[in-house]
C-alpha cells in the first residue's frame, strides 16, 4: 500500500492528476503512448485491457511509483494518493484494529496537540502575539478534527472491517498471524478508512468473497472522493464505475458509463472505423489510379499534381489487428444417472489445538440432480471449500454419508490445483496426451485462451507461477471433463476473455457442474441454483445469484425439507422457495398466515397480468430488429430485445415459482 500527499489540506480542486502525451516501454516491448488524461474529483473509473497490455504499470505511474519513458504527468497540490497492488503486502507488530487506527496517527498528534495549546490559551494574555499565535493553529486543528470526526475513529475502524469479514475475535489478533489474502484485506481498509483524494486499486476483489464484494461496491458507490481501480469482475465494474478506460493497441481509449455499456460503445466505435476505413480505401484507391492513369499526360498534370498533393495529406486510418474469436467445446462426457450425488446427514468437525472441537457442517441433507449448475455461496471459512472436497472424496465426513449415482464420474479442481501437476512435462506435450484426439491448433486455441501463447506452449510447467500453472490445470480439465465438475474458484486468474471462454464452455457442457466462485457475473450466467453454507447448514436457492437475493432480501419464506431433489436444468420443476437443508421434513409443512397468503396471491396475479404486456412489448422488438434502417439502429434494436428477452424469462421464472409455493400452501 502506497499512500502520498498531505492530507490536511481539505481544499476543493477541479484537477487532481494529469497526463500529458505518456508513454511507457517494459524492455524492448512499448506498452502505451500518447496517453492524455486529466483526472478529476469526481473520478470514478475501471481501468481494462487484455493481459500484458500496461494496466498495472499505468495505475503504478499514477501512483508515483513507475516513472515515464515518454510526455509528463503533474499532480496538483493537496491531492493524496492511495495505492493497493494485487498482492505482496504484509504487516507486523500490531493488531489489526492497531494497525488501521494508525492511518489517523496524525489527527492523533494533532488532537494531543490541540490539548497542549488550550494550556497555552489559559496561561497566555488575550491579544498577546503568543496567544494570537496559538489561538490560530487550535482553530485549524479543531476544524481539521471536526472535518475528520475525531470522535468516531474507532467506530469508523470497527465498521470497516466488518465490511471487510473481519470478526470481532479478529480485531486483537496480530497482523503476522494472517495469509497474504487477509494482509490484502488489512491494506485495503487502511485505505477505506485513510480516504485519499485518489484510489487506486488494482484487482482489489482478488482476496474477497461474495459478501464482502457486495460491501465494497456499497462502500465504493457512495465514496466521497476518487477512484481508478483495475478488475476482471464485470459486475463489480457495472456497478461501481462511470467510465472505462481501455488500454488497448498502444493506446488509451475513454468510454462513458460501466462495463456492459463499454462493450456496446466499442463495438460501435468499431463499425465506425471500418466503415471510415473502407471509405478511405476507395478514396485512396480512386486517388491512385488517377495518378497512375494520367501521370504523363502534360494536359493533366495539374490535376495529377492535386491529387498527389491530396494523397500525401490523408491520415491513413490504421485498423488494428483483431483478436482471434476463440470459442472452444468441451467434449461431451458419458451421461450419467438421474441422481448425481446424494448426501444425507452429513457432519464434518476438526479438532482444534487447544483440545476442542470446531462444527464446520452439521447434518446436512440434499440431493444434486444430472444437469444441475450450483453456485455454492457463503462467507469465507463457512466450510464450502470443505464441503466440495468431501464431495470430491478429498476428505472424510465425520459422520453422515455421500452416495454417488450411476456412472457419476466426478472431477475436482482445487484452489492449488497446480500442486497435482508433473513440473517436468511440457505443457502442450502434457495437455496432448490428456486429450490425444484433439487437434494440436484447437488445443493451442484453448490455451490462448488462458492466456498462453507463442513459446509458452513449449514451457515446462514447473517453471511456471502457482497463478499461471491453475490456468493451464482449468485448460487441461475441459479437453477431457468427467461428467460431475466439482469446481473451487475456477474464476481465479482469469482476465475477461478467459472468464467468457470458460463460461460458455460450461454453458454447452452437458454434465453437472458444482463451483465455488466470486464473480457475480459468472454465477449469474451460469447457477441454476445456489447452495448457501451458513451456520453449519446448507440453504438451498432456485435461480441465480440475482434470484438468490432477491429471496435472501424480502423474497419467500424459508422453508426447510431433509431431502431436497430438483430435475436442474434438464427437465423438472424447482422449487419457489428457499430450502434450509438439514432439518425435518415435518417442518416443510409450515404455512403462511392469511394476510401473507394473499400477499402471494397478489404477486401471483400482479405476474402473470405482466406476462402478456411483457410478451407484446418483444414481438414489437423483435419485429423492428427485422427492418433495417442502419447498422446503428440494429445495434440498438438487438440491445433491447436481448434485454427484453432475459427481463421475459427472469418475469417467467418468478411467476412459476411464486406459482409452485401459492400450490403447496393451498395443498
Amino acid at each position: 500500500m502506497h499512500r502520498s500527499g498531505d492530507r490536511r489540506v481539505d481544499e476543493k480542486i477541479d484537477t487532481m492528476l494529469q497526463l500529458s502525451g505518456a508513454g511507457k516501454r517494459f524492455g524492448m516491448k512499448l506498452l502505451f503512448e500518447e496517453v492524455n488524461w486529466l483526472i478529476t474529483p469526481n473520478e470514478r473509473t475501471g481501468l481494462v485491457g487484455g493481459n500484458g497490455t500496461g494496466k498495472s504499470t499505468l495505475l503504478k505511474v499514477l501512483a508515483g511509483m513507475e516513472s515515464l519513458d515518454y510526455g509528463t504527468i503533474s499532480k496538483n497540490k493537496g491531492t493524496t494518493l492511495g495505492y493497493l497492488p494485487q498482492d505482496g503486502l504484509a504487516m507486523r507488530g500490531k493488531t489489526v484494529f492497531e494497525e488501521c487506527l494508525s492511518v489517523f496517527d496524525e489527527l492523533r498528534g494533532m488532537e494531543t496537540e490541540a490539548e497542549e495549546l488550550t494550556g497555552i490559551l489559559s496561561d497566555q494574555k488575550p491579544g498577546s502575539p503568543k496567544y494570537e499565535e496559538a489561538a490560530d493553529r487550535y482553530s485549524y486543528i479543531m476544524d481539521v478534527l471536526q472535518t475528520h470526526d475525531i470522535y468516531t475513529l474507532d467506530s469508523q475502524v470497527g465498521t470497516v472491517l466488518g465490511g471487510l469479514g473481519f470478526a470481532k475475535e479478529d480485531w486483537e489478533r496480530r497482523t503476522e498471524e494472517f495469509s497474504g489474502g487477509w494482509q490484502m484485506r488489512i491494506a485495503l481498509a487502511k485505505l477505506l478508512l485513510e480516504k485519499p483524494s485518489l484510489l487506486l486499486l488494482d484487482e482489489p476483489t482478488n482476496h474477497l468473497d461474495l459478501e464482502t464484494r457486495n460491501w465494497l461496491e456499497d462502500y465504493l458507490r457512495n465514496y466521497e472522493n476518487a477512484f481508478v481501480l483495475i478488475s476482471h469482475d464485470r459486475y463489480f465494474l457495472d456497478v461501481t464505475v462511470g467510465k472505462i478506460c481501455e488500454v488497448w493497441n498502444k493506446r488509451m481509449h475513454m468510454y462513458t458509463g460501466g462495463y456492459e455499456k463499454y462493450v456496446t460503445q466499442k463495438e460501435e466505435r468499431k463499425t465506425q472505423l471500418m466503415s471510415a476505413y473502407k471509405n478511405q480505401r476507395e478514396r485512396i484507391v480512386d486517388l491512385e489510379a488517377f495518378i497512375n492513369r494520367f501521370r504523363a499526360q502534360a494536359t493533366k498534370a495539374k490535376q495529377v499534381q492535386s491529387r498527389i498533393k491530396e494523397l500525401e495529406k490523408i491520415e491513413r486510418i490504421v485498423v488494428p489487428e483483431e483478436e482471434a474469436t476463440i470459442s472452444f467445446t468441451i467434449p461431451q462426457p458419458p451421461a450419467s444417472g438421474r441422481t448425481v450425488i446424494e448426501v444425507t446427514h452429513l457432519s464434518k468437525d476438526y479438532p482444534t489445538p487447544d483440545g476442542s472441537i470446531k462444527k464446520i457442517l452439521t447434518d446436512v441433507t440434499f440431493q444434486i440432480d444430472r444437469g444441475d449448475r450450483i453456485a455454492l455461496v457463503g462467507a469465507n471459512g463457512a466450510g464450502k471449500s470443505t464441503l466440495i472436497r468431501m464431495l470430491s472424496g478429498q476428505e472424510e465426513p465425520t459422520s453422515g454419508a455421500i452416495k454417488l449415482g450411476h456412472n457419476v464420474l466426478a472431477d475436482y479442481f482445487a484452489q492449488d490445483q497446480y500442486k497435482v501437476l508433473d513440473g517436468n512435462a511440457k505443457m502442450l506435450d502434457d495437455i496432448a496426451g490428456t486429450a490425444p484426439k484433439v487437434p494440436v491448433v484447437e488445443l493451442r486455441s484453448l490455451l490462448g485462451c488462458f492466456m498462453f501463447s507463442g513459446d509458452d506452449v513449449f514451457k515446462q510447467l514447473g517453471v511456471l507461477s502457482g497463478g499461471e500453472r491453475n490456468r493451464y490445470a482449468m485448460a487441461k480439465m475441459l479437453v477431457s471433463p468427467a461428467n460431475m465438475l466439482l469446481l473451487d474458484e475456477p474464476t481465479n486468474h482469469l482476465d475477461l476473455r478467459a472468464k467468457d471462454v470458460l463460461l460458455d464452455a460450461i454453458r454447452n457442457f452437458s454434465g453437472t457442474v458444482l463451483f465455488v466462485s466470486h464473480d457475480r457475473y459468472f454465477i449469474d450466467g451460469l447457477a441454476t441454483r445456489v447452495f448457501e453454507v451458513e451456520d453449519r447448514r446448507v440453504h438451498v436457492y432456485p435461480g441465480n445469484y440475482e434470484d438468490y437475493l432477491w429471496r435472501k432480501q424480502g423474497g419467500p419464506e424459508k422453508v426447510t425439507a431433509s431431502v431436497t431433489s430438483f430435475a436442474g436444468a434438464h427437465g423438472g420443476t424447482t422449487p419457489a422457495a428457499p430450502l434450509i437443508v438439514g432439518e425435518t421434513k415435518k417442518s416443510a409443512a409450515k404455512k403462511l398466515n392469511p394476510i401473507k397468503l394473499k400477499l402471494l396471491e397478489d404477486e401471483v396475479s400482479a405476474a402473470e397480468e405482466a406476462i402478456p404486456e411483457m410478451e407484446q412489448q418483444l414481438a414489437c422488438a423483435e419485429a423492428k430488429l427485422g427492418v433495417f434502417s442502419s447498422a446503428e439502429e440494429s445495434q440498438k434494436a438487438s440491445v433491447e430485445v436481448e434485454r427484453l428477452r432475459h427481463e421475459h424469462e427472469q418475469l417467467l421464472a418468478r411467476w412459476e415459482a411464486l406459482g409452485l409455493q401459492l400450490e403447496e400452501q393451498r395443498d
